[in-house]
């Protein structure tokens, strides 16, 4: 079969090798003049910094992809344990480091730090959340959801509509089984690993902190952008064509069948399948024009859900300080945790006063001169755009920058003193370099108990496309952006009466 691919974030790259080792021709038109996607390491004068994802979770995604389709990921490069995971502070003043890959220290540091209650508080949490996991890992994370109608047919349906219980938001749970707010502040932040507000998320993401708990959060050795180099060279010698610097205008349909694109030189390339690693909104209403009534319902999931949220970033070139060392991961909780929600959802603004997530991964692969180490620092924002927030304004984010910076140091971090460069990113940055509309970082939000139902099917309704990363099912995150190419390339070989790819 002769394949098309539009967009080289992971989902793309990774759905490509994967059909490319299956003996297809496959070529791969990029927009951009790099591969990747949100997933970039990037170097600023001495110092890189990941601007997209910042640890791996669930490494065997990628393991299981790299032994399939060649050498082992392990040969390739260095993959280290993040621990601990999470060094959480609070307005309060108080702190507690979430360890890596073991609840009972995780435990301990509770413990130490709010009292034997406030741990076992946790530990039934997450005894709750790894139940979730088992129940929603097949048929939401592992499998294509073709309709809520499938998940009817399972014989521990009732069970397991308990255990989800997908009438209760993640905060309802949380307030249910966390009394001690500093555990009701992490538990929310889980939904906004999939951009969203914890008030309307669906309880099951509680499953997320579990899988970060058992299989643990980990780094690669010079930034995680050099997995997103290493899909690329896999890719590469798989046969798989990359064609950068070449955006699409159309895919063309006929018959309701996807017939190939045409770039916007005006180019018109043929194929068996095309595979589109583009935000869903992109795909149904840029990409594919017209009214077309197979993809009519697709187009109203897509105008009624919720965007995901955006990110305000700073880049900070920073010189060491060996008595002052953050951990890899830092998460500064604010006072007033609703008040973040309600400023981006409600009244679409800037926080005035966001959780701050800085990550220094001391990494001395990430920095050309010894004395210097990158910082990059994180906080939820609306998205960019008419309707929203107009984040081209650069005195406010200059302004926006000193206040984030402002409050870092209140909470005795010091930050000027040590400053070698700063750079700022908006989420209108974002929306120019990656094609992602408004800058939002998981396209669409997990707003609602209907949420993964609305998103992006991986098999389109129209015939022989296909929707593969974040924004199409099951999500955000590198994790399942990966799981995505795998259901996507065994999607094309089963349709189109090839060799099914073997599943792991």
């Amino acid at each position: 079969m002769k394949i098309l691919v539009i967009g080289a974030g992971m989902g793309g790259m990774m759905s490509a090798a994967r059909l490319a080792k299956a003996g297809h021709e496959v070529s791969l038109y990029e927009a951009s003049d790099r591969v990747g996607g949100k997933l970039h390491t990037e170097w600023i004068g001495k110092v890189a910094f990941d601007t997209g994802p910042s640890l791996l979770t669930l490494p065997a995604v990628y393991k299981d992809f790299f032994a399939r389709t060649g050498k082992h990921l392990g040969l390739l490069c260095e993959i280290k344990a993040v621990d601990p995971s999470f060094d959480y502070r609070f307005a309060d003043g108080t702190s507690v480091q979430f360890a890596n890959l073991s609840r009972f220290h995780t435990l301990n540091n509770l413990r130490a730090a709010f009292g034997e209650d406030v741990a076992q508080q946790w530990d039934q949490i997450m005894r709750r959340a790894e139940k979730m996991w088992d129940v929603s890992r097949e048929p939401f994370i592992e499998n294509e959801l073709r309709s809520p109608l499938s998940l009817l047919k399972r014989k521990s349906l009732l069970r397991d509509i308990r255990i989800i219980a997908p009438w209760k938001s993640l905060r309802e749970i949380a307030n249910e089984s966390l009394p001690d707010q500093h555990l009701r502040f992490i538990l929310d932040r889980y939904a906004t690993y999939s951009g969203s507000d914890p008030r309307k998320a669906p309880a099951v993401l509680a499953s997320i902190a579990f899988v970060e708990e058992a299989f643990g959060a980990w780094h690669i050795k010079g930034g995680l952008g050099t997995l997103a180099n290493l899909v690329h060279e896999r890719s590469e010698k798989l046969g798989v064509v990359f064609h950068l610097n070449s955006p699409v205008a159309k895919i063309n349909i006929s018959k309701n069948k996807a017939i190939g694109i045409t770039l916007e030189t005006g180019e018109i390339i043929a194929a068996d399948a095309v595979i589109a690693n583009a935000d869903a909104s992109l795909i149904y209403n840029e990409l594919i024009s017209g009214k077309i009534r197979k993809i009519k319902k697709v187009r109203k999931n897509i105008a009624k859900a919720d965007p995901s949220l955006a990110g305000f970033s700073l880049l900070l070139g920073m010189r060491k300080d060996e008595n002052a060392q953050l951990m890899h991961h830092t998460v500064l909780f604010p006072k007033d945790y609703d008040a973040e929600f309600d400023a981006i959802f409600t009244h679409k603004k800037p926080v005035d006063e966001p959780t701050i997530y800085i990550c220094a991964p001391g990494d001395d692969a990430m920095s050309k001169d010894e004395s210097l180490e990158s910082w990059f620092v994180l906080v939820n924002a609306p998205a960019h755009s008419a309707n929203s927030f107009d984040w081209s304004d650069q005195e406010f984010a200059r302004n926006y920058a000193n206040s984030i910076i402002d409050q870092i140091e209140a909470r005795g971090i010091t930050v000027r003193s040590r400053l070698e460069s700063l750079t700022i990113r908006t989420p209108a940055d974002l929306e120019t370099e990656v094609r992602a509309p408004g800058g939002s970082i998981y396209g669409t939000s997990s707003n609602g108990a209907k949420a993964a139902f609305m998103r992006a099917k991986n098999r389109s309704p129209i015939n022989a496309l296909y929707c593969v990363g974040g924004s199409a099912h099951p999500g955000g995150g590198l994790p399942l952006v990966g799981l995505s190419a795998e259901m996507v390339a065994n999607a094309v070989g089963n349709a189109h009466n090839a060799k099914p790819l073997k599943s792991h």
